[in-house]
């Protein structure tokens, strides 16, 4: 389990330490940067490795609210972090101040930010991701067809630019405001192809691949309400929400005996890049991780 943190009010931001985190080894430290950000669960996956690995450094939640977050990022080393994870609402803010590659230009957002000699870089794992944990939950994936997208907000821009990188060569993008569809398929070239959401039972039939990145199905949010018989039987569903950890569209893809790749999957594999920068060792996301991180959802 994460080791217990207390937590410090300072001017303009929360602080929630990590007890490893000291004058020797704040070199050593990342953080994730949010508002709120207590929610989540990155500390579990990165203590958990650090620990496995025998590094000495920590990770930290800063609670930054909008208006001290270029602050607190232009003096990120000050604060002794070698870099940070970014989230909502930060990510398009973080891109402008610091040095991002094209991944993360491409998707308009940054949620990783390292040190490259003294410039502050940033990138977008999300990507890798998405796309790591397709490769682990359904192994050729990337040979069934046609990717159908749903929802055109954040996530779907790393979602598409992820499928495009790979060789997707149809991409359906469907939303229920058709003008943000069409905007998300500009940014991406001829080979994504804006839908209207009542056209969705003309396209599953031809799906290899379905992708919701709403946060319909979440607790509290009202369900995907998709026929799935629709889909060909070859076909892979993925769903980027993680609480619950099972979504009702994961259900039914499984009671269908489809295959499935779950948001806790991407949740784990976005965090690898952001370690190997810090720490400089690639982790493996593993069986034992995911049963840790499972257990704090439950």
């Amino acid at each position: 389990m994460i080791p217990s943190r207390r937590a410090a009010l300072m001017v303009g931001r929360v602080t929630r330490r990590d007890p490893m985190m000291t004058a020797e080894t704040t070199g050593r430290a990342a953080c994730l940067i949010g508002w709120p950000a207590a929610h989540s669960r990155s500390p579990l996956i990165h203590h958990y490795w650090l620990r496995l690995h025998g590094i000495t450094g920590g990770y930290s939640i800063e609670a930054i609210p909008p208006e001290g977050f270029a602050e607190f990022v232009m003096h990120l080393s000050t604060h002794g972090f070698a870099g940070a994870n970014v989230t909502i609402p930060h990510k398009e803010r973080a891109l402008q101040l610091t040095e991002p590659d094209e991944r993360a230009k491409a998707v308009g957002a940054a949620n990783t930010l390292y040190y490259d000699g003294a410039i502050l870089r940033s990138t977008n794992t999300d990507v890798e991701g998405f796309i790591s944990n397709l490769d682990v939950a359904a192994p050729g994936w990337d040979r069934t067809g046609d990717a159908l997208v749903l929802g055109a907000g954040g996530a779907s821009r790393a979602v598409v630019f992820g499928l495009v990188e790979r060789g997707i060569r149809r991409i359906h993008l469907a939303n229920r405001t058709m003008e943000r569809a069409r905007v998300l398929a500009d940014r991406f070239g001829a080979r994504v192809i804006p839908a209207a959401w009542n056209t969705l039972s003309d396209l599953l039939p031809r799906t290899g691949l379905l992708v919701n990145t709403t946060s319909l199905g979440m607790n509290g949010q009202p369900p995907l309400d998709i026929d799935l018989a629709l889909l060909p039987r070859d076909a892979v569903v993925a769903d980027l929400v993680y609480v619950p950890l099972e979504t009702p569209l994961l259900s039914a893809a499984r009671a269908r005996g489809l295959r499935t790749a779950d948001g806790l999957g991407m949740l784990l594999h976005q965090a690898v890049r952001g370690f190997e920068l810090w720490f400089g060792l690639r982790p493996a996301v593993t069986q034992e991780l995911r049963a840790l991180v499972e257990a704090d959802l439950l």
